[in-house]
């Protein structure tokens, strides 16, 4: 914690955040995350050399830091990132000339593990759907919204940041394409159905204007006092929604991983795919093959007479 920290070190964490969010520009949940990293990584130097400077950080202190981590029973996926976070900071100090060489490119982590992620068969997201469409009937306006959220987070697969992240602007109703400003910045363009249309016909006929006032801005989605939509309140949404299905209770990132999922099961192109979601690396996308993989796997298992 910051307390533990002399002024020096608390002055080059903050120094640190500036660099993510400006230099590289990381989004505020990843600078967060790698400055708690990257505290916890100091904390462990200054209890090991209190008088030491940051020249001093290598292999070996970096090791002793994993290893301690190791045994409080961090998970690996927690190590994993700690590691990526720590090589980025002395990577930043070499390049600042705080350090004369970067003991982080020898540094290894155990690799997180890759698991499947939980989604909804198409029976579940229909019900859902369904649903969700059978409490906007009223035309109240949160019904609507809500209606919409779901509607739109499975016709397009965007992140829960994206959704909340819309702006009336984004939207191209003639061409059904929404304009998505993704990790790093990057814009891409992604299409949603008929469904997802009309769920935001009536959102934007009846539901936004009933709650519109002056701190709405261009806002696409907004919360009950008329701000933008806080992405918890989205996923209270998601969940809230999904688990009307048997079964069913994914959060909004499952309810991206439903998307991608029914997508490739339809016949879609993994590159497609890749694009549609916003994923810098084709191996991202791929985890979702084995998703269907797996679906197809207990399929057999239950219908095929020799399996």
């Amino acid at each position: 914690m910051d307390e533990l920290l002399p002024d020096d070190l608390t002055a080059l964490l903050t120094e640190f955040g500036r660099h993510l969010r400006l230099g590289r520009n990381r989004s505020e949940h990843t600078v967060r995350a790698y400055l708690g990293d990257v505290r916890n990584l100091l904390t462990h130097f200054y209890g090991c050399s209190p008088e030491g400077s940051v020249g001093e950080i290598d292999l070996a202190l970096l090791r002793g830091w994993l290893a301690r981590l190791v045994d409080d029973d961090v998970a690996r996926s927690t190590l994993a990132r700690r590691a990526s976070a720590a090589r980025t900071f002395t990577a930043w100090l070499t390049e600042t000339g705080r350090l004369a060489v970067d003991p982080g490119l020898r540094l290894a982590a155990p690799k997180a593990h890759r698991t499947l992620p939980t989604v909804l068969a198409r029976k579940q997201a229909e019900i859902a759907l369904d649903a969700a469409e059978s409490g906007a009937a009223q035309q109240d306006p949160m019904a609507l919204r809500d209606r919409l959220i779901v509607e739109l987070l499975y016709a397009t697969g965007i992140r829960v940041s994206e959704l909340c992240g819309l702006d009336l602007d984004d939207l191209d109703r003639e061409r059904q394409l929404v304009r998505v400003l993704g990790k790093g910045n990057k814009e891409r363009s992604v299409p949603f159905g008929r469904p997802a249309d009309e769920a935001l016909t009536a959102w934007l006929r009846v539901g936004r204007p009933s709650l519109v006032n002056e701190r709405s801005g261009r806002a696409l989605f907004l919360g009950a006092k008329g701000a933008r939509l806080d992405q918890r309140q989205a996923r209270t949404v998601v969940h809230e929604v999904t688990s009307t299905a048997p079964g069913g209770d994914v959060s909004p990132h499952g309810l991206r991983h439903t998307a991608a999922t029914h997508l490739l099961e339809g016949g879609a192109d993994l590159r497609v795919v890749q694009e549609l979601l916003g994923h810098a690396s084709m191996a991202t996308t791929q985890l979702y093959t084995h998703v269907s993989a797996e679906r197809l796997r207990r399929v057999h298992e239950q219908a095929h007479p020799r399996a």
